[in-house]
């Protein structure tokens, strides 16, 4: 399986870099990195992490500026995309169309492939400008998954509310994530 896993520079990005951590194991399964500047920005401000620790936890790492990189093309075959987070200027660039950097070409090639591209926008209150483009993007195919918090399975620490997002995000490509504690009904 290959994917490619965009993060933006909306609060939490410490999400996606668990993310990257969650697939590194996985030997089947190849991650493709694509960081905003606002989101190497944002790991400064809200992680102790180096940019270069996260870019290793992937198995290659694009220039958001490289249009011309294998994920830009709908000839190179992926599985899918996942933006986490996703900022609401990603969400506005992916509902219409503007591809102005990799991470929005890279999800518009998902789109007029037809291949999965899961997002999980971070922004709260969400004005009806927000709410018109996720609807957008939702009508053209995207999966929202907001990370919002949840408590029925004792999600008791900001680590396991992260994994409950991520383990949600995964079952939408059928990837068994173990730290996941689904619904078991009562």
């Amino acid at each position: 399986m290959r994917l490619i896993i965009g993060i933006t520079g909306a609060s939490g990005v410490i999400m996606g870099y668990e993310l990257l951590r969650a697939l590194q194991p996985m030997q089947d399964i190849e991650t493709h990195l694509v960081l905003t500047k606002s989101a190497i920005d944002t790991f400064r401000y809200e992680t102790d992490l180096s940019i270069e620790d996260v870019r290793l936890t992937a198995d290659i790492v694009h220039d958001i500026d490289n249009l011309g990189a294998s994920i830009a093309s709908g000839s190179y075959a992926t599985d899918g995309m996942i933006v986490l987070p996703c900022s609401m200027k990603t969400v506005a660039g992916i509902a219409s169309g503007f591809t102005t950097n990799l991470l929005l070409r890279a999800a518009d090639v998902c789109i007029k492939e037809g291949r999965k591209l899961v997002l999980a926008p971070r922004e709260m209150p969400l004005s009806r400008i927000h709410l018109r483009n996720i609807k957008e993007a939702a009508d053209n195919g995207c999966i929202i998954v907001p990370p919002v918090l949840t408590f029925y399975n004792g999600a008791d620490s900001v680590k396991k509310q992260i994994r409950h997002i991520i383990g949600k995000i995964l079952l939408q490509f059928g990837i068994a994530y173990e730290p996941f504690r689904p619904w078991q009904g009562n």
